[in-house]
Parts: structure tokens; sequence; C-alpha cells
């Protein structure tokens, strides 16, 4: 963990007009469900996990049903070496044998995930921690991925071990807590068709939630500003067939694909917009929500 991050003094006049600005978008926003797939170094800064607890309480506050996605790679990582066991990745997934996987459980639902809720319970709201394999929220199958082999030009199965990917979420556990006002922190664990546990990629986990739950917003803080264009600066907005375009020129590249294929499948299932920010900055999710520039770059249908 960092040291925390320093908020600036802000006087009294400044905020009135900050709040005044922001009542006419958290009117529009009262009564929606967005979720937020919560990772990278915002989760590993002791003042910004602050910062987002107290951020996901207000919203809840003003009106807004959030709910919280987690990952915890670089955590995964750490106990896995601590405990020597080896571990490798395939195309960015990690390969999940038995013995990784009950330390992705470990992880993920046990330290991680209750860390999160602690704070967001600290900061007065009301949260609880769930996997995928609670009330049966996710069920899951196993991820088929191939690659084509370069000299025989033969597509070989990939064996990721168990790692899952979505093929159901129930709504019913979701809508039971909006209901409660209680705001759920989820760890991307799912369960699958014979009742083993399998690992899923958080953000794929967030775009399956955020459809089910018919969000109204995805909200994907990453480490970088949101995505960039040909000319390298911060591109504030996109269509989804421009997001595509760009995908297939090339513009869009690396880890960034993944995330704009979550946001779009998301979008496909009905979720209203999608949204790449930099989970680094302070309120990123209230400078999204509640201000007229927004930040990061917004996929829209």
């Amino acid at each position: 963990m960092t040291k925390q991050t320093d908020m600036p003094d802000i006087d009294l006049q400044t905020r009135a007009r900050v709040l005044s600005e922001a009542l006419p978008d958290m009117r529009r926003h009262a009564g929606a469900t967005v979720v937020v797939k919560y990772g990278g170094h915002a989760m590993g800064d002791d003042g910004l996990a602050a910062l987002f607890a107290r951020d996901v309480v207000l919203l809840r506050q003003v009106g807004v049903n959030p709910i919280v996605v987690h990952g915890g790679g670089p955590q995964i990582g750490e106990m896995l070496e601590k405990l020597k066991i080896q571990s490798e990745f395939i195309d960015g997934l990690r390969v999940t044998d038995e013995a990784t996987v009950d330390v992705v459980e470990m992880v993920l639902a046990g330290s991680i995930n209750k860390q999160i809720v602690a704070a967001i319970n600290g900061a007065g709201g009301r949260a609880v921690g769930l996997s995928g394999k609670d009330a049966g929220l996710i069920r899951a199958e196993k991820l088929r991925r191939t690659k084509r082999d370069p000299g025989s030009e033969i597509e070989k199965v990939l064996d990721l071990g168990l790692v899952g990917t979505p093929t159901e979420v129930s709504p019913e556990v979701l809508g039971v807590l909006a209901e409660a006002r209680i705001i759920p922190v989820i760890a991307p664990i799912g369960l699958g068709p014979d009742g083993e546990t399998l690992n899923i990629n958080a953000d794929t986990v967030a775009g399956a939630i955020a459809a089910a739950a018919e969000a109204s917003r995805l909200m994907m803080l990453t480490d970088v500003a949101g995505v960039a264009g040909a000319n390298g600066e911060l591109i504030s907005e996109v269509s989804a067939e421009g997001a595509r375009a760009m995908i297939a020129d090339g513009t869009i590249s690396g880890g960034m694909i993944p995330k704009i294929e979550t946001c779009l499948e998301a979008m496909a299932a009905g979720v209203e917009s999608a949204i790449i920010l930099d989970g680094r900055v302070p309120h990123a999710i209230l400078v999204e929500l509640f201000t007229t520039g927004g930040a990061g770059t917004m996929i829209r249908g």
C-alpha cells in the first residue's frame, strides 16, 4: 500500500457552486444502476481506496444503485508466490489448476472482497460481499480459446484449466439487494456446470453483471486516462461503431481491446453506455457522473 492521497482545500463558495452544478446530474441518475469495475492501482493506494469507498456511499445516498465488481490479479500473484505455487499466463489469462483456483478464491472472495466491504461500511454505507457462487449469482462454463500455429496453420485448443466465462447471472439476487439499499461487492468467481469453482476475468464479470442488472452505465476503472486516438490524445466520446473501427485499424490495441469488447457486449445487451476511466484520479466516478465534461472515454450506442 502507498501513502494516502491528500485532498485539496476547497473554500465554501466553491463547494456550493460544485454542488449546484452537480445537482441536475444527480437527479438524472437517481434510480439508475451503475456497475463499477474496480481494480488496478486504485486498489493498492490507501488514500484512493478510502475515497473510492466514500464515493460509492455517496452514489447510494443520492439515489444511484451502485454495484462494485473487483479484480485482484497482483494480490493473487503475491499469494501464489508466497505459497510457492507456479502460475503461467496464456494470452493474458492465468492458467488455473485446482491449487491455483483455491488461492484465487481465497484472495478474491476473502481478503480483497472483505477489505472493500469494510471500507464502504466504514464510510457510512451498507455493503455485502459476494462471489458468483453465492445464491447462484454467476453460472459459468469453462472458457475455450484457440490459437493458430504459425507453422502448420492448425488451430489448437488452449487448456486454461479452471478459467470460466459467464453463462447466466441472476438478476433476482441483485434486485433484492437494490431494494434493501445494500451495495453488492462482487468477486469474479463463478459456479461451473459440475459445481466446480471457475476463475473469471473481472472485466468480463462486470459486463455480464451490468447487462443482467439492466445498468444505465458500466464504468471500467483502469490505469490509463481512457482511450487514446491515433495522435495519442484522449478521446472523450466515441460511438460503438467508431470503437469497432478503431480496433480494426489498430488504433485500439493490446489490453484495451478486451476491455472495449466487454463494453460493446454489455451495450449490445442493453446497457446505455460504458466508460473507460482512470481509477488513479481521485473521485473519478463522481467526476464522470456528476460533471458536464465527465472523465475518461465514453462509448455510446
